[in-house]
């Protein structure tokens, strides 16, 4: 099986999404920024991590740090949910005071299945991701703070956990590839959310990460499963989504500020996209009927 990187969709301004997921759908070898959480409902849940599978009973989590390859199996009448954030929601404590490890650095080093951590931490972590869950169902304002509270919560619980041993970390040849391939993507991504608002080629992405134009559009595809191009409109789409169902603007506002040239075109391509106007969209929004 191949392995693919996946691009969640989460928005710039709140990286963070939790959903619930039955276990009848094989998800393939797949890998992503962002950290995952997995906290088994129900069941078993039969997953794929450091080329080895694991099962994760019922009350269990598991997690994956950024760049680390994962798949789940078809696992029967179990339910799990998913928590996606990027460490950026940190940023302004990359570097927690009293240490020199780096969040990206944390989560790395600590054993992933929560079999394997202290029964007092398992408590506290499953608390705080149902916690975290309950938040996101409930859509108060505000939400996002709470969530956010919570997510620093679990990192200072994390400098309790027990490490990896090297034995455990699987082969470091191909988790090396990944975190480089998965360096260069950053870049780009890190380009494209700094400079959307402006006209972007795909000369200027691929001379920020030192590539030919051709190399660099041949790399993208292969590692994302799609076109740069096709990527930085779906990210423009993913903005306006999200100004359209927050903020009360005009189309040409929202155009603007999602990085379009001109309204014309914004409609064009969203109509495209979504299957519906821009404006057919927010009123769906408000009425709690997004497609």
């Amino acid at each position: 099986m191949s392995l693919y990187l996946e691009i969640p969709k989460l928005n710039s301004l709140f990286p963070f999404r939790t959903f619930l997921n039955d276990g009848w759908e094989v998800v393939y070898p797949h890998w992503h920024k962002e950290v995952e959480f997995i906290y088994c409902l129900k069941g078993t849940v039969n997953l794929g991590a450091y080329e080895k599978i694991v099962r994760l009973e019922e009350g269990e989590i598991y997690f994956f740090p950024s760049g680390e390859p994962h798949f789940f199996l078809a696992s029967p009448d179990s339910e799990r949910i998913v928590y996606q954030f990027d460490l950026k929601l940190f940023r302004e404590n990359a570097n927690l005071q009293g240490t020199d490890r780096s969040l990206t650095q944390l989560y790395n080093a600590v054993v992933n299945h929560s079999s394997d951590w202290p029964v007092p931490l398992q408590n506290q972590l499953r608390e705080l991701l149902l916690s975290i869950f309950a938040e996101s169902q409930s859509q108060q304002e505000g939400m996002q703070y709470g969530i956010t509270g919570m997510l620093f919560q679990i990192t200072q619980l994390f400098y309790q956990l027990p490490t990896k041993t090297s034995e455990s970390q699987g082969n470091p040849n191909k988790i090396l590839r990944n975190k480089e391939t998965l360096n260069l993507l950053n870049q780009t991504f890190t380009y494209v959310e700094d400079h959307y608002l402006d006209t972007i080629t795909l000369q200027d992405v691929a001379e920020q990460i030192g590539f030919s134009p051709n190399y660099f559009s041949r790399f993208f595809k292969k590692n994302f499963g799609v076109p740069f191009m096709q990527y930085l409109t779906e990210f423009r789409i993913n903005q306006a989504k999200y100004l359209l169902s927050t903020e009360d603007l005009s189309m040409t506002e929202v155009a603007i500020q999602s990085g379009f040239a001109s309204v014309k075109t914004f409609h064009h391509v969203f109509k495209a996209q979504v299957g519906c106007s821009p404006l057919q969209y927010q009123k769906k929004v408000v009425h709690n009927e997004v497609p």
